[in-house]
């Protein structure tokens, strides 16, 4: 999984009227969990998290401070101002190489799927899925191939089992599926060409029942 930097400067003070002046400067204030260590309180340029929060993309993050410490980490939570929408104040996690960590993981699909061909709606209940892992085995993204999938079809979790990650999500959870639409054609090649060859076996002297009476009222 990618990773963006961060640099940050470590927080003397943590009180209301400081963290207003921190806000007025352009400045976001964090905090850091999970550390062996009391919790790490630093702020950030405000423009420093746009590659991390206005993405549909997964991050992990390293936090660099102007003491010299630095920190692998994931953004675990953000505030926004409700009418602004600026970012008022974000949590890290920090994470290590041989723990796991949970992390929600964007879905892509792939393809075309036949279905929507014919008509059908594409529905994806999930844009991101929660996964279990150690770092270095977080994938960037979770990619279906959504073109084998009819009208009807629905895409189980189950399908995309990996030895990399867990996924932490029941089995029986839908994760696309292709739905009928008024419009939609259903498509069923198999049993139209089932059928064609039933048509080509039809006996020649089989004749409808309305030309059999008409010849024998001939021979008559």
């Amino acid at each position: 999984m990618k990773s963006i930097t961060i640099d940050g400067s470590q927080r003397e003070s943590v009180g209301k009227k400081s963290t207003k002046a921190l806000r007025n400067a352009g400045q976001v204030p964090c905090v850091l969990y999970g550390g062996e260590a009391k919790p790490v309180h630093f702020t950030a340029p405000e423009l420093a998290f746009s590659k991390l929060v206005y993405t549909p993309n997964a991050h992990t993050v390293v936090i660099n401070l102007d003491n010299g410490e630095s920190f692998n980490a994931v953004m675990q939570d953000i505030q926004f101002h409700p009418v602004t929408d600026r970012i008022l104040h974000v949590d890290f996690y920090e994470i290590y190489e041989d723990k796991e960590i949970s992390m929600e993981i964007p879905v892509k699909t792939v393809g075309t799927s036949k279905g929507v061909l014919n008509g059908g709606n594409l529905r994806m209940p999930y844009r991101k899925l929660r996964v279990k892992a150690i770092p270095s085995k977080l994938p960037d993204f979770i990619e279906i191939d959504i073109t084998p999938l009819k009208i009807g079809s629905k895409f189980y979790i189950t399908e995309l089992q990996n030895d990399d990650y867990k996924l932490l999500h029941p089995d029986n959870t839908v994760v696309c599926q292709v739905r009928r639409s008024r419009l939609a054609i259903v498509d069923e090649p198999e049993d139209d060409e089932e059928e064609g060859a039933e048509g080509e076996g039809t006996d020649a002297q089989d004749v409808p029942a309305t030309e059999t009476d008409d010849v024998a009222a001939v021979k008559e």
